[in-house]
């Protein structure tokens, strides 16, 4: 999956990226309203304020009522007192018989309503009645009352009235007595308590918003150091600096502050294994780097040697002749290998490039053109925009990107394959493409097609005596991170696309 490195140019250092290819970089946390939808600051105004207005309600509700039997009891006491008034022993007959303005009085004789009269006013020779209409006749006649029962009713023109009921030898009077004071003195009540009790949980919703928004103020400062925290590059690289709790949000005496002070904790934990990860990885890859530029003496050694036998191979026996090859060759092999570790560990330890305008077009046209001389056998073609795309690149090491994801399509797709390599500009990203018709690449090994090692030969045909050191995306994925770039693949069988993207020169 690879191809040897071009010889590097001059270069220039850059800043040292991290060591996934593919990694984005972080984003900043955005920034939540303590009462925003959803949150724990919004959900606990709602529930206080609705504690506050099921007891301002229940409240209210408990005093109408209460008042409203207290003054119902007073009515009651007056109904008795003009019951009595008159069918008591002193009682001056069917009259009004000193009863007060606005009573009513029924006499029922014989199971019929014999008059029915209203103490109407007021004057100098004491009070006056009028007798009623016939509807309110008719609805005394019809309301069944036994002495002492007591009822409230609805008047057609007279209003609410509150009613009972007294018996002598001969005759049932009912005596009711209007409902206006008490309906008035109600309403004026309950129009109180609902002003009362909205004033009161507007004022709940202001105190328990300012409360709950301080009271969280060290939990939404413990969020935002944890967010802040789960945006850094952590997967690989040297990391250094992880922000912390601030002393004030780690006191144990609070539950946030043993949250803080854990959370503080666990980072002292993270930051440490992460030191440690990261000087493994630095002794690693030193490794790496020593090894493989230890091995170049020797296997040039042993290629030269290998190649120098080639005068005398005739005279050889044909098995000797035949290990003689297979010693160049894999020889070969292994130099190719040490030379893309190399390159890695050099790309690991910080990409050193030389970026300068490049024109991309140029670099593809030359790496198809290299490509469709080692695979005659595939079907090479282009799709290149009309202007120039330029982009800050380094040639040499662009090249050695679309070498590899060309030889990449070669080695692993059967003779006949069409391979379509195109250039095209996203607006401020550059976007190369190799597009194949192959077998494509298995979906369980997308994810990871470009770590170093991973190999495709499972479903992918590869050439009969075709070799892979399985660098050679690993390779591609370096590289385009250390322009500023991401390597992907969507790969399905009969469709596999390889997309680079690297900003465009300003």
């Amino acid at each position: 999956m690879s191809t040897p490195p071009a010889p590097p140019p001059p270069s220039a250092p850059l800043p040292q990226t991290s060591d996934s290819p593919l990694a984005a970089p972080p984003q900043p946390p955005s920034a939540v309203r303590p009462l925003a939808k959803g949150t724990l600051g919004r959900r606990l105004v709602v529930r206080v304020a609705a504690l506050v207005a099921v007891v301002a309600i229940g409240l209210s509700a408990v005093v109408a009522l209460g008042v409203y039997n207290i003054q119902i009891g007073q009515v009651d006491a007056r109904l008795d007192r003009a019951i009595a008034r008159q069918v008591g022993p002193s009682s001056g007959g069917p009259g009004p018989g000193g009863q007060e303005i606005g009573t009513i009085i029924a006499i029922e004789s014989g199971g019929a309503v014999q008059g029915v009269i209203l103490v109407d006013r007021a004057s100098n020779f004491g009070p006056r009645f009028t007798s009623l209409s016939v509807d309110a006749t008719d609805l005394l006649g019809t309301l069944s009352l036994n002495p002492g029962d007591r009822a409230t009713i609805q008047l057609a023109g007279y209003g609410l009235y509150r009613l009972t009921a007294g018996a002598d030898d001969t005759r049932t009077v009912i005596v009711g007595i209007p409902l206006a004071q008490v309906t008035s003195a109600m309403t004026s009540l309950v129009v109180f308590e609902a002003l009362l009790t909205g004033a009161v949980i507007v004022v709940a919703v202001v105190a328990a918003r300012s409360v709950v928004v301080r009271s969280l103020t060290p939990l939404n400062r413990l969020a935002g150091t944890a967010t802040t925290v789960s945006n850094l590059p952590l997967e690989s690289g040297e990391v250094a600096g992880i922000v912390r709790v601030s002393p004030r949000d780690t006191d144990p005496v609070s539950e946030v502050g043993r949250v803080g002070l854990a959370f503080n904790h666990m980072l002292d934990n993270v930051e440490g294994a992460l030191a440690a990860r990261h000087a493994s990885e630095m002794k690693l890859r030193q490794f790496v780097a020593d090894a493989s530029h230890e091995l170049r003496n020797p296997l040039a050694a042993i290629r030269g040697y290998a190649e120098l036998t080639r005068r005398e191979r005739a005279d050889m026996s044909p098995a000797m002749a035949h290990a003689m090859s297979r010693i160049e060759s894999e020889s070969d092999r292994m130099s190719t290998l040490v030379e893309d570790l190399l390159l890695l560990a050099r790309l690991d330890s910080g990409p050193a490039l030389d970026l300068k305008s490049t024109d991309l077009t140029e670099i593809v046209l030359n790496a198809t053109s290299d490509a469709r001389v080692a695979g005659p056998d595939h079907r090479w073609s282009l799709s290149l925009p009309d202007e120039p795309v330029v982009a800050l690149a380094d040639r040499y090491r662009l090249h050695q990107v679309l070498a590899n994801l060309l030889g990449n399509a070669r080695t692993h797709t059967p003779p006949g394959t069409q391979v379509e390599t195109a250039v095209a500009v996203d607006g401020r990203t550059a976007v190369i493409t190799v597009t194949d018709n192959g077998p494509g690449v298995p979906s369980e090994l997308q994810a990871s097609v470009f770590e170093r090692f991973t190999r495709a030969e499972v479903s992918r045909a590869r050439k009969q005596g075709g070799s892979s050191t399985g660098l050679g995306l690993a390779i591609v994925a370096a590289v385009v991170a250390a322009h500023h770039g991401t390597a992907s693949v969507d790969s399905r069988p009969g469709h596999t696309v390889f997309t680079i993207r690297i900003p465009v020169a300003p």
